[in-house]
Formats: structure tokens, sequence, C-alpha cells
């Protein structure tokens, strides 16, 4: 009887575990059989461990019972990538290469048929589960090496093909370098700027609060008055992510095989906008097996912008809830819960009517009115911070020969510099934006003075405001505040925090 052990890791989500490949060659009928609950496609591994191994110059056991047993065996492993781990034991138990040569080795990829390493979703959380558990030394498919190496203080190596990783585990010299990332292609196209949108400066304000302090933000107004252009532009002004949220960021858009082609990191914040048609799944995620991550994950850190939001499922939308207050989506499927995170600023446009024609084209009831936008519950528009009502675009607008407004460049330097004020004082905390401070933390710690809050208690009183509005309308004040410079909200702050929440007549009526 032969043994080997190589080690590999399984995901759950974005959290991995270490997993043991065994692998026992024994006297029997020639066969192979993979326990520790494999999915379909590791079960399919031995048809292509056995043809990569003989069409990279090796034996396969022929005459010998090979059983190779994943632990912990409660644990469902999923997924091509422990086609490697799985080979290099194999080899190690037939005496190909060192039994030692895998101890404290990580090996991640799956196999080609002719014996390549091809890439696999997932490594960079696999490659930290990795380090956390002790190890050291990883090995990955070549392509996925710089995504490997983001991961400080690990030793990396990158293989092409069975043959490099033999090379490696024998101590031969061997030097693969990663194929350049494909050169980008030239773009006529301009980076979208503010100056492209005609008038609505309520709407420029709006986003450009919703930047600062991670607010959620709902525009309506009739079509062509600027909503989705607006919306567009709010990852220009957003500041990039620091080293830790881009980690997070790019260990999603991993595990999801969402990373661009040639870009290992992820430093810019997300922009996802899916259409209206997409699937509570799409939204949530979801799946078969192991649950993937869908737009709300991808769009952490970053802004999920929905268009046309009434046209969405209801309960696609009412979905969003729960992640909009806690910040992650957690999904249990037999095989186990995933957890993503899902920390975004919500972004939604919507037309006033179903039918959409301009000015007094428009023939909606105003029953068919209320029944449009009462597609958006309640709970859901108590979530929305700033709530904004677009009017219709003039031909002064249109005809004006001078921009009106600041340019993306100006507006993300305001941005940056409030954000920058807010995270000198959430230092030592959990959150980085005024929008991610619960309001019992926002009330405890940065309480706002009671005669600046006038305003907002008689909304209160009057059934204006809820108590989680009344709550997101101090954290509003706390980003103007920022925005203006001033080292705590006074009542002008508050006051503005109401329009932008409740509309200019609402928060005039209660001033």
């Amino acid at each position: 009887m032969a043994l080997a052990t190589s080690l590999s890791v399984g995901l759950l989500g974005i959290d991995g575990s270490l997993v043991k490949v065994e692998a026992d060659l024994a006297q029997g009928v020639p066969m192979l059989s993979i326990t520790g609950l494999p999915d379909a496609s590791l079960n399919e591994a031995r048809d292509r461990m056995r043809a990569a191994i003989s069409n990279s110059g090796e034996s396969w056991p022929t005459t010998r019972r090979i059983t190779i047993g994943l632990s912990p065996a409660s644990v469902p492993k999923r997924g091509s990538g422990f086609d490697l781990a799985m080979a290099a034991a194999v080899l190690a138990a037939d005496g190909v290469v060192p039994v030692p040569s895998l101890r404290n080795r990580v090996l991640l990829g799956e196999l080609g048929l002719d014996g390549s390493v091809r890439a696999v979703r997932g490594v960079l959380p696999s490659v930290i589960a990795a380090q956390q558990a002790g190890i050291s030394e990883v090995v990955v498919p070549l392509r996925n090496l710089a995504e490997a190496e983001l991961v400080r203080g690990m030793s990396c190596h990158g293989v092409s093909c069975l043959r490099s990783l033999l090379d490696l585990l024998r101590g031969k010299p061997w030097d693969e370098q990663p194929p350049a990332p494909p050169e980008a292609a030239v773009s006529l196209e301009l980076a979208p700027d503010y100056l492209d949108v005609l008038g609505q400066p309520v709407g420029r304000l709006a986003c450009e609060v919703a930047a600062a302090g991670g607010h959620n933000l709902l525009m309506v107004g009739p079509p062509g008055c600027g909503k989705t252009l607006l919306a567009q532009r709010v990852p220009g002004i957003l500041p990039p992510l620091s080293r830790e949220e881009a980690l997070e960021v790019t260990a999603i858009h991993s595990v999801a095989d969402a990373l661009p082609a040639g870009v290992p990191l992820l430093s810019h914040p997300p922009f996802q906008d899916p259409h209206h048609g997409s699937s509570m799944v799409s939204l949530i995620g979801g799946g078969g097996g192991i649950a993937k991550p869908g737009a709300a994950s991808l769009a952490h850190r970053g802004i999920l912008f929905l268009d046309e939001a009434p046209e969405f499922a209801k309960g696609s939308l009412d979905a969003l809830r729960q992640p909009l207050e806690s910040g992650s989506i957690s999904i249990r499927r037999v095989g186990g819960t995933a957890t993503y995170p899902a920390r975004f600023s919500l972004l939604l446009a919507a037309n006033p009517c179903p039918c959409a024609k301009p000015g007094n084209a428009c023939t909606c009831s105003p029953e068919r009115r209320r029944s449009y936008l009462g597609k958006l519950s309640g709970p859901l528009l108590d979530r929305m911070d700033i709530s904004v009502v677009l009017p219709a675009i003039t031909r002064q607008d249109i005809v004006s020969e001078r921009a009106v407004g600041d340019s993306t460049a100006l507006i993300a330097a305001r941005v940056g510099t409030a954000r920058e004020r807010a995270a000198a004082r959430l230092a030592g905390t959990p959150w980085r934006t005024n929008g991610d401070v619960p309001a019992t933390a926002q009330a405890r710690l940065w309480p706002i003075r009671r005669e600046a809050l006038q305003d907002a208690g008689r909304c209160l009183d009057r059934g204006l405001l809820t108590a989680r509005g009344f709550g997101r309308v101090q954290r509003l004040a706390w980003t103007l505040a920022d925005l203006d410079g001033e080292p705590e909200p006074t009542r002008s702050q508050v006051g503005g925090a109401l329009m932008l929440r409740l509309g200019e007549d609402a928060a005039l009526r209660a001033a």
C-alpha cells in the first residue's frame, strides 16, 4: 500500500477551508474512487487526471486500486480546482514525485486533457484561507498568479502544465512567466463627466451627497431628464478603494469568475446596473449547489444602480431590504450557507408613470401613477436616504452656451475631502462612511445638538419621518457637514438633509 497527502482549499461563499487530499494505491481491482462529498465536476476529474498524466509523459497506475479521500469529509467539495492536488497526490503515492515535496504547499488548478493547467475562480480567497491556516506556499495556474500574489507574505508559484508542477516538486530549475495582459483597445470615447448633464442642480447635489456619505438615492423624473446620466457618473466621483477594500471586492469577483482579463486587483468601487428583467437570483445570488454572488454582492463597496426601478419584480426589490441594513447576504442551501458581503449604495431611477410620455402628453390617471410607483414598497423607500424629484429639461437648458454645474473632477475632489473628514471621525470603528453607521451608534457616539434637530423632530411628530428616517436624516446631516467643512451638523445641515429626504415643500412646512 502507498499513501500520499496534498493540500487544497474548498470555498463556501468567499470563506475558504483547508482540504487534505489523500491518495491511496492498493492491490485490488483497478479502479478510481473519490470520497468526501465530491460534486459532479470532481467525479469527472478521474478522466481528466488520467489523460493529463499520460499526456505529460508519466504512467497512470493502471494495475492499482486508487482511492482519493477529501477531508474533512463532512464539507461539500465543488469545482475543478482540486484537480492539481489530486493528480499530485496520486503521483506521489506512486513514487513519481517525493512525498515530502507536498507538505505545507497548497495546490489549486484545473487539468486539461493535454496536461495543461487551467485558471480557476476563487484563487484570491483560497490563498487568503491558506495563509490563515498557516500555509506559506501555494501553486496556482499561471494565469491566476498575479491574483495569488496580492496576498502579502505568501510564496506563490504559477504553472502552465502538469509537467511544470512535477519539475517544481522534484526540485528541478524552472522559470515560467505569466502571460502579458492583453493590450487595451484604444477608445475614442471620453470619460463620462457631469458637464454632459444638462441642468438638474438638485440631482447633481443629490449624487454628490450620496457619494460623499455612501447613501442610498432615489431619483424620480420624466423620461430624458437625465436620471441615468447622473447615476452613471457617480463612479467617477468616488475615491479609490483602500487595499483592504480592494481585496474584499476582488475576492467576490474572483468567486463569481467576473474579474476582467489582465486585472488581478479591482482598485475602484464597482458599478453594477442589472437590467430590469433580472431575476431575484441574479440580484441577490443563488443557483444550484453552493450559491454564487449576485449583483448586490458584486456591487460591494460600490454602486448598485437599478434603472426603471418599478419595472423590476417587487419581490426582487424587497429582497434588497435586508442587505441594505446588514451589509451582507446569507444564502442557505443543502450543501451549506454562503455569506457574501453586500455593503453598497443603492441608486434607483424611476419614471413617474408607466407611459413615460413627456409633459402634457401623459394620459395616466392619478391612480395609475400611484399604482406604478407603489411597486416600490414603503419599507424599501424608507431605506432611501435621499429622494428627489427631477424636472423635465427645458429649452433653456439645451441652448445654454455655458456649462451649468461643476465637472466630475471638481465634485470628486469635494467628495474625497468629505470622506477624509468622515474617516478621521470614524477611525477605530468598523464603519467607513456615514451611511454605514447604525442609527443607534450615531446617536450614542456622535450626537447632534438638540436645537439643531428641532425641524427633524417636528417631522417625526407629524408622521413625515419614521424612526428609521429620523436616523437617516442625522447621517445625511453629518455628510453635509463634512462637505461644508463644519465640525458638526448645525440646523442648516439638518434642514438640508430634510429637503433631500422629504422634498423642499415638506421640509419647509416642518420648519
